[in-house]
């Protein structure tokens, strides 16, 4: 009678196991680093999310299934626009095959909403800006206001 109570505990220790190594939320978290390397650095990065940074190379804590653009940007350069989407990666698929092995439905409905089972594409951005032709326009000083003539 012992052995088969150990037995049944070791067998729902692994059980719980899967389970838990099976979703991708639970392993891998909705959020993920985004990176992005610039040519020449010190490029300012912003997306059309609401993050940014000041100075490339940087990482930004990004939800898993956004999708959005990155504009790349520094004086003398040209601006680059990229558009950044996601896709199911292979730690997210395997996770969501161990939901579906383990009996996980609501794991599996989990991973899908939540985005866990995802990886923002692509990742790490690399560009190389271009030197830009054009410099800016001159700004031309102001004209002084006249000065009203004195009056006798």
């Amino acid at each position: 009678m012992i052995i088969a109570k150990h037995i049944i505990q070791a067998l729902s220790l692994t059980g719980l196991l899967l389970g838990l190594t099976a979703c991708a939320t639970i392993t891998r978290g909705t959020n993920t680093a985004w990176e992005v390397n610039a040519n020449p650095p010190g490029a300012k990065v912003t997306t059309s999310n609401g993050f940014y940074c000041d100075s490339t190379p940087c990482s930004l804590k990004m939800p898993r299934k956004s999708e959005f653009t990155a504009t790349i940007a520094k004086p003398g350069y040209k601006t680059l626009t990229v558009r950044v989407t996601n896709k199911v990666s292979g730690g997210g698929g395997a996770a969501m095959a161990g939901n579906v092995l383990v009996g996980g439905i609501i794991g599996a409905g989990v991973d899908a909403s939540s985005g866990a089972m995802l990886d923002l594409t692509p990742n790490p951005l690399n560009v190389s800006l271009e030197k830009d032709d054009m410099p800016a326009a001159p700004v031309a000083a102001p004209t002084p206001a006249p000065s009203a003539a004195p009056q006798n």
